[in-house]
């Protein structure tokens, strides 16, 4: 058996995420470390990652180092630039849950909407979409969709008043894109139905992100 550090920032997934995990890696272990102060210090410091924030996750993984992890699965899109930094550092693989998402959807679109309720999460994923475009060398339009007050929304906790936000906002960038991502994970649970309004093919990243877990463990 196997372990899987998971790192988190919102509460929210958490349950999904290890829902996932039991359907696709039953026979692996998973331990779940969650912080929301994290993502609520880069909003605070006005969408901008500190050096408090950084330090406070690269512990966090050097807990999961400690704790004789196998992978280390980070689960936020927000953090994606820290993971860059730390990965060369690290004992143990780091993989970022949006990554497979991002490199399907671009395999199969060329102008992509990137959906997201958080602003802390534009910069990084933007980033990655555009690195990984770049390495397949392929050519792609970014639009960008963002459902304003659905992040407040879920926080509230009024999950209906944040889905029909973002399937608005999705509804009104559909017409410029040929692909849509959903760049947080707590949005996954809108795929279907952002699929149905728009059209469009839509990419999330929880199942994706598990599934290369699944995929790494059963080959190293």
């Amino acid at each position: 058996m196997k372990t899987v550090a998971a790192v988190y920032t919102a509460q929210s997934l958490i349950e999904p995420t290890k829902a996932l995990f039991a359907e696709l890696i039953p026979e692996h272990r998973l331990v779940n470390i969650f912080d929301d102060s994290l993502i609520a210090d880069v909003m605070r410091a006005g969408h901008s990652v500190t050096t408090d924030v950084r330090r406070r996750l690269s512990a966090y993984y050097r807990a999961c180092e400690d704790m004789g992890a196998d992978v280390i699965f980070n689960t936020c899109s927000s953090m994606g630039d820290i993971v860059d930094q730390i990965r060369p550092f690290s004992r143990v693989p780091i993989l970022k849950i949006d990554e497979p998402m991002v490199r399907q959807a671009v395999g199969v679109g060329t102008s992509i909407a990137v959906m997201m309720t958080n602003p802390t999460t534009l910069v990084p994923t933007l980033g990655l979409v555009r690195s990984v475009a770049a390495h397949l060398q392929k050519p792609i339009r970014v639009i960008e969709g963002m459902a304003q007050g659905a992040f407040e929304a879920l926080v509230d906790g009024q999950p209906e008043k944040h889905d029909a936000l973002l399937l608005d906002a999705a509804i009104k960038v559909a017409s410029e894109a040929d692909v849509i991502i959903l760049a947080q994970g707590s949005m996954a649970r809108m795929q279907e139905a952002i699929v149905a309004a728009t059209g469009r093919p839509v990419f999330s990243s929880p199942r994706l992100g598990v599934m290369a877990i699944r995929d790494f463990l059963n080959v190293s």
